[in-house]
């Protein structure tokens, strides 16, 4: 993000008028929902009138690439149609999935791309208890995204070819420059020497990593589960939200960023790689390179994590109890993932012997 005001800061008024003017629906409620960088509404149509939606408004700096936003939102319908759960947009009253809209919050007018997303059923997964089948089960649906998404076609696929996203896991030099959120916390040291792993480690196995687009953001928050009655007391996943990280990638940063994010809301969260890698690996199993990988990729990820909540904090103090949440959890964990060393948590992961049937 490039400015501090870049992130929408529409009021309720303002929000009912974008959504009575744009779709011609009569509304019953709208309220505001917790966002990173963009702003998130809850929408209710007046009854009889409709069913419930998520106005989304994207911050000025990315609603400038509508290329890239268009091509999220083709991709919330092809997924969808192909049995992910996803969300979709509305048309608005003149047929567009998206539109650009000059609105002042308070400090000039800018424009921001705004879409009205169906809204779909379930409560966040950070919510319910992360048990193994459910884990599996997490995995196992990052793996069928990341392959279906091969297949996808767009005029404006290169879009997703994101040099300097800073949440592209290719991107992680770029963190050096941000490092300085960090001064003083004894955690840097971790971080600089995961970077510099990173660079050892990582970048000379690149080449054998296999190729794919990424959601980029699987995390407990973008995942809603329901009740599943028929396995007792377990859950199962009742829809994937929010594309606004997807970018080029490889499969193993997929699995990565779903282990780190797994193991926010665990009890063990080293124990979580195991069954989310398995689910993974019934649908992609990982090739040597990939593997030999993994660790490091969920340290990376954790670093992006920390680095870049301190960063945004700064620019957002406003938003600080949001944008902290995976920082304040995560410290604890990079910390436990370091101090054990990759051999020591590989075992618990990639240990053999037991069979998968317990997760299915």
């Amino acid at each position: 993000m490039s400015g501090q005001v870049s992130k929408p800061h529409l009021s309720e008024v303002q929000a009912l008028e974008v959504v009575r003017r744009l779709y011609s629906l009569e509304v019953s409620t709208v309220r505001p929902l917790p966002s990173y960088d963009d702003q998130n509404f809850y929408v209710a149509a007046a009854p009889g009138l409709g069913g419930e939606y998520l106005l989304k408004v994207t911050n000025a700096e990315d609603s400038k690439d509508t290329a890239l936003v268009g091509v999220q939102t083709h991709t919330m319908r092809f997924l969808r149609e192909r049995g992910v759960p996803t969300q979709t947009a509305v048309p608005t009253v003149e047929g567009e999935l998206m539109t650009l809209q000059d609105i002042d919050c308070g400090f000039g007018c800018q424009k921001y791309l705004v879409r009205l997303l169906t809204y779909l059923p379930g409560t966040t997964l950070s919510k319910v208890p992360a048990l193994p089948q459910l884990l599996y089960e997490v995995g196992k649906m990052a793996a069928r995204m990341d392959k279906f998404l091969l297949e996808m076609d767009h005029p404006h696929l290169s879009a997703l070819q994101r040099d300097k996203f800073i949440w592209n896991l290719s991107n992680i030099p770029l963190l050096e420059g941000y490092i300085h959120n960090m001064d003083g916390d004894p955690l840097q040291g971790v971080v600089k020497a995961v970077l510099k792993e990173f660079k050892t480690s990582v970048l000379p196995n690149r080449p054998a990593f296999r190729k794919c687009i990424n959601h980029g953001d699987f995390n407990n928050l973008n995942i809603l589960v329901e009740p599943d009655e028929s396995s007792g007391g377990n859950h199962r996943i009742s829809a994937v939200l929010d594309f606004g990280d997807m970018s080029s990638g490889y499969y193993v940063y997929e699995l990565a960023i779903s282990i780190m994010h797994m193991m926010m809301e665990h009890p063990d969260p080293v124990a979580v790689g195991r069954p989310v890698m398995e689910g993974w690996e019934s649908v992609v199993p990982l090739n040597r390179e990939e593997r030999d990988c993994l660790y490091l990729l969920v340290l990376c990820r954790f670093c992006q994590a920390l680095v870049m909540a301190r960063h945004m904090v700064k620019l957002h103090p406003e938003n600080e109890e949001y944008l902290m949440i995976t920082s304040q959890k995560g410290i604890h964990i990079l910390r436990q993932l370091w101090d054990l060393g990759k051999a020591a948590v590989e075992r618990v992961w990639f240990q053999n012997g037991q069979a998968k049937a317990e997760y299915v």
